[in-house]
């Protein structure tokens, strides 16, 4: 079976575990302090082109979004999210058990925080007299793309700086799959816009294309974000395992070129779907694709394709979610079209 349900269903590219294996016949400093990793956050910060970026090296998503979030929230500060943010919804309160309370927001169909909804929001908040007694907005946390595939415009994520600037609050951007986003031909959003526009945000590496880790990018120099991710139990021992995968990555354009052959498949899944007069719900410009099956049609799928379902509609119909990686083939998506043909 070939399994679409998820990116992160495979092990690593293999430039990465050449790398792994390389370095297994060496010893290396601990904590991420080691070579390889300073080489890495040097090829980070000339690829959001900030040479004064602060870089740090986590293992996944969740662990990532919980970490960072306590570090720059003070104790009575909130998160605010999109009501379908992964925070809100995916992380078993993750971020709440550290103790500061994620303040949702309506979204767009994309799952894309809009700068009004923002805007009026904060407005609000403000407007009630009683502000004083409630959890105070610290920090916005957008993701590109979205949960449901949605990019954000370099206009947008603008605007929402701007809208930071206005009330003091942090901007934090989760790239746990942001190779895709990076590479889609439906947003002019870049590695350097977001080293503009956001305090931290994180490069994907689980999803794409390493075996595990994600890259946090601050802005500027953080004084006590090591002692702090230590706190979280986010500091990996063995470092060099995260700082060599990116090293990896950010040699010779990998990332990119994983990226984009994740987008390209996904696109090109789209594209097929919608000549069998496939609808979406919605249409991502992403890799992950959100197409409306029948009963039928779910049913070919049974045993040949994985897939997830999204949404169960009441005429037995389902919005399923097709995800394409770094490791897709132009094979892997013929097979979704066949299996439907039959």
């Amino acid at each position: 079976m070939i399994d679409f349900s998820c990116d992160y269903n495979c092990g690593c590219a293999p430039e990465i575990l050449a790398a792994l294996t390389a370095a297994n016949e060496s010893q290396h400093a601990t904590y991420g302090l080691d070579v390889i990793s300073a080489r890495a956050k040097e090829k980070i910060r000339a690829a959001v082109e900030n040479p004064d970026a602060d870089v740090y090296f986590l293992v996944g998503g969740t662990q990532t979004n919980a970490t960072v979030l306590s570090a720059i929230l003070r104790p009575w500060e909130g998160v605010v999210s999109a009501a379908s943010g992964h925070i809100a919804v995916h992380e078993s309160g993750a971020v709440e058990a550290t103790g500061h309370k994620v303040l949702t927001v309506a979204a767009d169909e994309y799952g894309r925080i809009e700068p009004e909804t923002l805007r009026d929001y904060l407005r609000g908040f403000y407007a009630d007299e009683t502000f004083p007694h409630m959890v105070q907005p610290g920090a916005v946390y957008l993701s590109h793309p979205t949960e449901y595939g949605g990019l954000y415009s370099a206009a947008a994520l603008r605007e929402i700086r701007a809208i930071c600037d206005e009330y003091a609050l942090q901007l934090f951007v989760d790239g746990a799959r942001l190779a895709y986003a990076l590479a889609s031909p439906e947003t002019d959003v870049t590695l350097r816009l977001l080293g503009e526009v956001c305090d931290v945000f994180y490069i994907g590496g689980t999803k794409c294309g390493a075996l595990l880790g994600e890259a946090v990018v601050f802005r500027g120099a953080q004084k006590h974000f090591f002692t702090a991710h230590k706190q979280r139990g986010a500091l990996l021992a063995k470092g060099y395992l995260l700082g060599l995968q990116f090293d990896a990555l950010f040699t010779d354009g990998l990332y990119f070129r994983l990226g984009k052959q994740g987008t390209d498949c996904a696109l090109a899944l789209r594209e097929g779907l919608r000549a069998m007069g496939v609808v979406f719900c919605p249409e991502s410009g992403s890799n992950q694709q959100f197409p409306v099956l029948t009963p039928g049609q779910l049913q070919k799928l049974q045993g040949k394709i994985g897939y997830e379902i999204w949404q169960r509609l009441p005429d037995g119909s389902a919005v399923i979610r097709l995800c394409a990686s770094w490791r897709t083939t132009g094979a892997d998506v013929d097979a979704v079209l066949d299996a439907l043909r039959v």
